[in-house]
């Protein structure tokens, strides 16, 4: 609106601008002067700017009744509500006007100090407006039309344009502001009339007037004020690149669809350019951001296709003994598909990716049919074989909610063990309020490990994981808290990265949180850190094919610790287990219950609940399984780190395999006592 220095002077529409009234911000200036200029709905703008200009919260969106909400969003719902007053207003003489009796009649009560405020607003700005020779003509016209009043607004708000991240086959119901980074993330405020229900999809495209950030949300803005757009409405010039991988370029190419589309989006350049990441391309779209986004949606639906069918496969060499076990346990798997539901659930939700497997029992096989692009196809695959490679080393794939269900102490020992329940409460019990997790976390009695049972609480009642493995051993049960001995210049050099995971010194106890994610829903990992933000509880995702490994409070002066998070089709081939200690997990709305993964209740291990706790109190543990190099690290570190002590010879414990076998062969390893006693 400004020509360039040195004369800084106003353009042609800064003056057409400066004869405006005032409208409270350059944008909604711009608005309503292409309103009035250009789609032929002055009134309509000066309608929504009146009630715009007093407000500063959706909330009044809520109250609004249902037959003036209007499906184009929160806009075009303002207009119908200051429309509906004002007919009204123009149909009865000055003094008559009763603005409560209308509110009353209309199912406005509850806004009519806001309606009272922005009629005021349009009184003055219809005054001011009266005096213009220039636009007192258009600010009378009114048209009542969204496609003309979304144009209007995008004068002013063209950088507020945000399309759904399901529209780039990425996660559901977020959004990233449409321009060249993709750097905006944001989520639709919950009080709009274009919110959806995280089951319904979401609205592709929409303009908004606000963009708020709090505190109180993790890495997103929240949109209000909004509308929904049509990309042919949208036309300012903008850059997107669009990566893909030498499949997915040369599919375009061999079915002609680029130069189809090229011809098609003719307005817009497409060029494909080199990129730095290994086995890329960037394809660069340029030119009206309506016509570029069309293009690649147009683009990114045409990758999304039917991938070929693949089999789940044993490749490992035959007769070997991860052959056997792989063969024998996807019969177990073809009786049980649901295991993979949460799995095929992530990946719709997140890359918008659909996954079938198909089980079939007569040729004892498994199929997996995958909608959606090259890229992520390989991903699917890779994440197939890892599962695969689990399956290969698990002797006896454990079923759905097997083991020892929870159960509270025998009535002899209950009266000694009332603090293991507190501490069992403070992890399982639902009803734990946020003023006692506050305290937990950032009370003056708040420590490392009570922070950690702040974040298992949220994922074993929030999120229906199973907490598993040392946490519960060395905390719950224990009681045990133990550091390096040699002082570390700060907390954060317990870290210690392999392979680029996060991994705790081996002196620090309670050192991590163990869960299986649960079988019956997904498990949200953005939902789980916004959980974990609302206590300012930072942390970092590491993804690996069958598990998160999250590094959490790594700043935090008490000590930073990790937690992972297993698939739950991966934690059901964990068979074995090391140490009889090791064996108790946690389960929401236990609130005194230890339960247990695998049941050695029965002959010939004997070994009970009870048994296992007082050993834990005792420090001491007896091996369940043949001691390979893992089970050596595992024993080295317990007894010479930690100072527990074994006792007893090992037993090798092996869970009942599927009725249809006796028995299953599981191969000793070389280092094994019994392997060499019978060598």
């Amino acid at each position: 609106i400004l020509e360039s220095s040195p004369s800084e002077k106003f353009t042609a529409e800064g003056e057409a601008l400066a004869k405006l009234p005032d409208f409270g911000s350059l944008a909604m200036s711009k608005c309503v002067w292409a309103a009035l200029t250009k789609y032929s709905c002055g009134r309509d703008l000066i309608y929504i700017s009146s009630i715009l200009s007093v407000l500063n919260t959706t909330a009044l969106l809520k109250s609004i009744p249902q037959n003036l909400k209007s499906s184009d969003g929160d806009f075009m719902t303002l207009f119908n509500v200051m429309q509906e007053v004002l007919r009204v207003g123009q149909s009865v003489p000055g003094k008559a006007y009763d603005l409560q009796l209308i509110c009353q009649t209309k199912g406005l009560t509850s806004i009519q100090h806001i309606l009272r405020q922005a009629l005021r607003r349009y009184k003055t700005l219809e005054r001011s407006f009266k005096s213009s020779k220039d636009y007192y003509g258009p600010s009378q016209i009114t048209s009542g039309d969204w496609p003309s009043i979304a144009k209007s607004l995008l004068a002013g708000y063209y950088e507020n344009v945000f399309v759904s991240l399901k529209e780039l086959y990425r996660r559901n119901h977020h959004y990233v502001r449409y321009d060249s980074s993709d750097e905006n993330i944001a989520v639709l405020d919950s009080q709009s009339s274009l919110a959806r229900h995280i089951s319904m999809t979401p609205v592709p495209v929409v303009l908004a007037r606000d963009i708020r950030y709090a505190s109180s949300i993790r890495s997103r803005a929240v949109l209000s004020f909004l509308g929904e757009l049509q990309p042919e409405w949208v036309d300012y010039q903008l850059k997107r690149n669009v990566e893909l991988n030498s499949k997915e370029l040369a599919h375009l190419n061999d079915k002609n669809i680029l130069t189809a589309a090229k011809a098609k989006f003719h307005k817009i350049s497409m060029l494909v350019n080199p990129s730095s990441k290994p086995n890329k391309t960037n394809l660069l779209l340029d030119g009206s951001a309506g016509t570029s986004l069309t293009a690649e949606l147009h683009l990114l639906q045409q990758l999304a296709i039917e991938q070929p069918e693949f089999s789940l496969e044993n490749k490992f060499l035959k007769d070997s003994t991860e052959y056997i076990n792989l063969s024998r346990n996807l019969e177990s798997v073809i009786k049980m598909p649901q295991i993979f539901k949460p799995m095929t659930w992530r990946w719709e939700a997140e890359k918008q990716v659909k996954i079938t497997v198909n089980p079939n029992t007569s040729t004892k096989t498994i199929t997996v049919k995958v909608v959606g692009r090259d890229s992520e196809y390989e991903n699917v695959k890779k994440e197939f074989n890892s599962f695969l490679g689990w399956l290969g080393h698990c002797a006896v794939i454990r079923h759905p909610n097997s083991g020892v269900p929870p159960r509270v102490f025998r009535p002899q020992v209950r009266a000694k063990y009332h603090d293991i329940e507190e501490r069992i409460s403070h992890i399982t019990d639902p009803k734990r309020t946020p003023v006692e997790l506050y305290k937990s976390i950032k009370g003056p009695n708040a420590t490392r490990e009570t922070r950690m049972e702040a974040v298992a609480w949220i994922a074993v009642c929030k999120f229906s994981c199973k907490l598993e493995g040392g946490f519960v051993r060395d905390w719950v049960v224990g009681n045990y808290i133990s550091r390096p001995a040699n002082p570390l210049p700060s907390p954060k050099d317990w870290i210690d990265y392999v392979n680029n995971l996060p991994y705790m010194n081996r002196e620090v106890v309670p050192a991590d949180l163990d869960c299986h994610l649960p079988t019956h829903c997904y498990f949200d990992i953005e939902k789980f850190q916004d959980e974990l933000h609302k206590y300012n509880i930072a942390c970092r995702v590491f993804r690996q094919d069958w598990r998160y490994v999250l590094l959490i409070d790594e700043d935090v002066p008490t000590g930073p610790y990790t937690m992972d998070l297993i698939e739950p089709h991966v934690a059901l081939t964990h068979d074995r287990i090391d140490f009889d200690v090791n064996n108790l997990s946690l389960e929401k709305d236990y609130t005194h219950e230890l339960a247990m993964r695998v049941d050695i209740q029965q002959r010939p291990y004997f070994i009970e609940l009870e048994t296992i706790v007082d050993n834990i109190k005792n420090k001491r543990f007896q091996i369940l399984r043949p001691i390979d190099t893992n089970v050596e690290q595992r024993v080295d570190k317990m007894v010479n780190i930690r100072h527990w002590t074994q006792i007893g010879q090992p037993f090798l414990v092996v869970p009942n395999p599927d009725p249809k076998y006796w028995s299953v062969l599981v191969r000793l390893p070389s280092s094994d006592k019994l392997y060499k006693t019978v060598e």
